[in-house]
């Protein structure tokens, strides 16, 4: 059985749909949450799966307290799943191409430093860009540079707000994700 640790500062919808669609799967479960935020509404969802949770700070990702707790267990597969945090060096070079991150646009544009949230959408919305989407890619050393592994796009031009943009994009989210990490998994 392949383990899937997640990542994720925020809300933790995401995570929840990657928990749910390998409940019951025989080629991997989700073995650990990890947040850098302690009010993080990801780690009230975990809970109610049953999926054990660790938080630290910034100083403890970026020392070596997290990546002891990931030696430990081992994972397959890192999924960032709304993760604000720059993920450090020595850990992308600790687990080579197995750390993924979902980005609510269409790489390469509207991403980078700062460009997260609401802020693609509010981004998108005043280029009167007419899609956006989504980019599955590896986490490299840079913001959202890394290898993309599949975009899935969406119209809208019906939107007249970031908060409609935001919908659009959480569906896509939540039906690809999952998908393309069960894809990666079982092609490893």
């Amino acid at each position: 059985m392949k383990k899937i640790v997640i990542f994720a500062s925020g809300s933790g919808s995401n995570a929840e749909k990657i928990i749910l669609h390998f409940k019951n799967s025989n080629l991997a479960n989700v073995i650990a949450v990890y947040s850098n935020n302690l009010n993080a509404k990801v780690l009230e969802r975990t809970k109610n799966h049953n999926i054990p949770s660790f938080t630290f700070n910034k100083q403890e990702l970026n020392s070596d307290t997290v990546a002891q707790l990931l030696a430990k267990q081992q994972p397959d597969l890192i999924v960032l799943a709304g993760f604000l945090l720059k993920f450090p060096e020595h850990l992308v070079k600790a687990f080579p191409n197995k750390i993924i991150n979902i980005h609510p646009a269409l790489l390469p544009k509207y991403g980078g430093k700062g460009m997260y949230g609401m802020r693609v959408h509010e981004a998108v919305l005043a280029n009167h860009e007419v899609e956006t989407g989504i980019s599955i890619h590896f986490v490299n050393e840079h913001y959202d540079e890394g290898a993309i592994i599949s975009q899935h796009a969406t119209n809208i031009t019906d939107c007249t707000t970031a908060e409609a943009i935001a919908q659009k994009v959480h569906e896509l989210e939540h039906e690809y994700f999952p998908l393309a990490i069960e894809k990666l998994l079982s092609s490893n």
